[in-house]
């Protein structure tokens, strides 16, 4: 009979230190799922807040250069509005094709998005292997 109830016990002990480390499991990895949620929310108002304004610096942007390249023209009116216009349109184009070649770089460089959560994973992964 004793041993019987050894066994037991020891199913028991068993079971609760199971059940114990899923519970634990379950909760680190509810709080890593947290941290996940919240960095996307923050990345997801960045990526939000730094296209409104893009936006708008686009506007601006767009309404100055017009009306610099209506000033030059209108400044050279008299004798040189085609060198005027030719000039202006090149630095446009020019600087547009800058431009989109340096925003192509940066979409392609990695952004490190989550970095938090898989540093605290890569740091969970280290505690648990021997």
């Amino acid at each position: 009979m004793g041993a019987g109830m050894r066994d037991d016990d020891r199913r028991a002990g068993l079971f609760a230190s199971l059940r114990k480390g899923a519970a634990t499991a379950l909760e680190l990895l509810h709080v890593r799922l947290e941290l996940l949620g919240t960095e996307l929310e923050l990345e997801k108002r960045k990526l939000f807040d730094g296209i409104c304004l893009a936006a708008v610096a686009m506007i601006f942007l767009s309404t100055g250069l017009g009306l610099l390249c209506v000033f030059i023209v209108l400044l050279f009116w008299d004798g040189y509005r085609l060198a005027a216009m030719a000039s202006v349109s090149a630095l446009c184009l020019g600087l547009g094709m800058v431009l989109l070649q340096q925003s192509r770089t940066r979409l392609k460089s990695p952004s490190g998005i989550f970095n938090a959560s898989t540093g605290e994973l890569q740091k969970d992964q280290h505690r648990v292997q021997p």
